[in-house]
């Protein structure tokens, strides 16, 4: 399967560490959002399908819910379908978009499904070490963080466009 070409195509140069943590709040916000309605879904429909209002009450009070791991794949499975809609698709999810940022192959492709999914579980990991898998970038040559090296990927910025 070929990759295809992002639009705008150029030699952009790398989105720097403020615009993409700027990014990654927006798209925090829309994946509490996300979470929300998935959870709200699963607790009030499924599981009250599964077990009643009055069993579902009291198995929410007694705290068997608490740590669910059905709800929890659930949602992991649902965040990474959404980073991998939009960096597949376009490169760029809704709050990359505002601040011009895309992920993208060094040739200008967009990303593949296996690159995605190695960006999604190794970014999670970058913030564990207090955020050292992003900071890397400060000191990296190429200002690749730990995710954008093992993906092959690079996250550019794009030039502002004109009002016509």
């Amino acid at each position: 399967m070929s990759k295809h070409q992002l639009r705008p195509q150029g030699d952009f140069p790398r989105a720097g560490l403020i615009r993409r943590l700027a990014a990654m709040f927006y798209d925090f916000l829309l994946c509490v959002a996300l979470i929300m309605v998935v959870g709200l879904i699963y607790q009030q429909g499924i599981l009250r399908l599964v077990y009643g209002s009055e069993q579902l009450l009291a198995l929410s009070q007694a705290g068997a819910l608490d740590n669910d791991p059905i709800l929890g794949s659930l949602l992991l499975i649902t965040l990474f379908a959404f980073f991998a809609k939009f960096w597949t698709h376009n490169g760029q999810t809704l709050g990359m978009q505002v601040w011009g940022v895309r992920i993208q192959n060094r040739d200008g492709s967009a990303i593949d499904l296996w690159q995605a999914l190695l960006r999604f579980f190794i970014a999670i990991g970058s913030w564990l070490p207090c955020g050292l898998g992003y900071l890397w970038m400060l000191w990296d040559k190429d200002q690749l963080t730990w995710h954008d090296r093992y993906s092959e990927s690079v996250v550019v910025q794009l030039p502002k466009r004109k009002k016509t």
